[in-house]
């Protein structure tokens, strides 16, 4: 089942059970995907990494408005926000730890025979699309910094 079927499929659930958080967060989720399918030049069905990429935007923009929410001392709003940030990480997959990320990180620049710096671009082309939603972009970027130098 594509995650788009999914994401449909939940929002029932969560309409049947009344579960008021849930159903926010995923009716968000669904609202951002009808947003992406009607967005000009993009094709009639979603593939599952164009989801799980709106998915992450939703997601981090979520954990931005909750980091302010607390610099103004507003707890609530920050607690709604991250509530429904544990709902889209849900639809996430599970994201690398540092040991499994350098592993991937060192067999791509092996992979490419990359030596130094003058190689980072190259790595970090290949390294973004094969580890697309399971690392972070900057920690992903980091990482191939510490590996080649």
């Amino acid at each position: 089942m594509k995650l788009f079927e999914q994401i449909s499929k939940d929002l029932m659930a969560a309409m049947k059970s009344r579960d008021k958080k849930r159903l926010q967060a995923i009716r968000n989720i669904k609202k951002a995907l009808i947003e992406e399918k009607s967005a000009k030049g993009s094709s009639p069905e979603l593939e599952d990494t164009e989801v799980i990429s709106v998915i992450q935007k939703l997601a981090k923009q979520g954990k931005d408005s909750a980091a302010i929410y607390k610099d103004q001392k507003r707890d609530d709003l920050a607690q709604e926000e991250m509530d429904q940030v544990v709902v889209l990480e849900e639809y996430l997959p599970k994201q690398m730890n540092d040991s499994e990320l350098t592993e991937a990180v060192k067999e791509i620049i092996s992979a490419l025979g990359a030596s130094g710096m003058k190689d980072m671009g190259k790595v970090m082309g290949i390294a973004s699309k094969k580890l697309a939603g399971k690392a972070n972009g900057k920690d992903l970027a980091a990482k191939v910094r510490a590996v080649l130098s």
